[in-house]
């Protein structure tokens, strides 16, 4: 196996024994988890709100912003946990691999799984919008169900005009985040065995 890669695989396997060592029983880590991630979501949402669309916080549909956080961050807590067992079991299949090329196809399979987030938040603001538009007798209905379209049109025009879109792009990462943690942890141990594999290499 690539020097570099032993040494992210080493790195890896650490790190997933301090898992296994310190997690809490099942019933208590369980729904810490989904809270955790359910507070990741809602900071992610404000934080991309309040920086990307200012102006959508005041006016009339100030409320409608100020409710659909909760299955925003729901749902999106879902998706994580989720993504977070299946990101372990990949952890456990790279750890077993014998060759270069299957330790990093297994764990490339987090860049698919950040991916599908993006697809995911598209989903998670329609589905938003549609709980609120059907159980809010208050909810201005035609408005709402124009603004569950605005999605997926902002993602359309983002992806045909990046450079036009810088803010929809930008609110689409910062909803992410919690998607790409794997995949920052991941990128991060590699570029760590690049620099300790170099240096090692000039010292010998």
């Amino acid at each position: 196996m690539n020097p570099i890669v032993e040494r992210w695989r080493t790195s890896l396997e650490r790190l997933y024994g301090v898992y296994v060592a310190r997690r809490p029983p099942g019933h208590v880590f369980y729904p810490a988890l989904f809270i955790f991630f359910v507070l990741i979501n809602d900071v992610s949402y404000w934080l991309a709100m309040v920086t990307a669309f200012p102006d959508l916080l005041v006016g009339d549909m100030a409320e409608y912003y100020f409710k659909i956080q909760f299955p925003v961050a729901t749902l999106g807590a879902l998706f994580d946990s989720l993504s977070f067992f299946v990101t372990l079991h990949l952890i456990r299949k790279a750890l077993t691999s014998t060759t270069t090329g299957r330790f990093l196809g297994h764990l490339s399979i987090d860049l698919v799984i950040a991916i599908l987030a993006t697809l995911w938040v598209l989903f998670v603001f329609s589905f938003s919008s549609w709980l609120i538009r059907h159980f809010d007798a208050a909810a201005d209905v035609e408005a709402l169900a124009a603004r569950g379209s605005v999605y997926s049109e902002r993602v359309v025009s983002a992806l045909q005009n990046p450079t036009a879109n810088l803010r929809n792009i930008y609110f689409g990462l910062i909803m992410g985040i919690s998607a790409m943690i794997p995949s920052c942890v991941h990128l991060t141990m590699a570029v760590k065995s690049v620099v300790r594999t170099l240096v090692a290499g000039k010292e010998g």
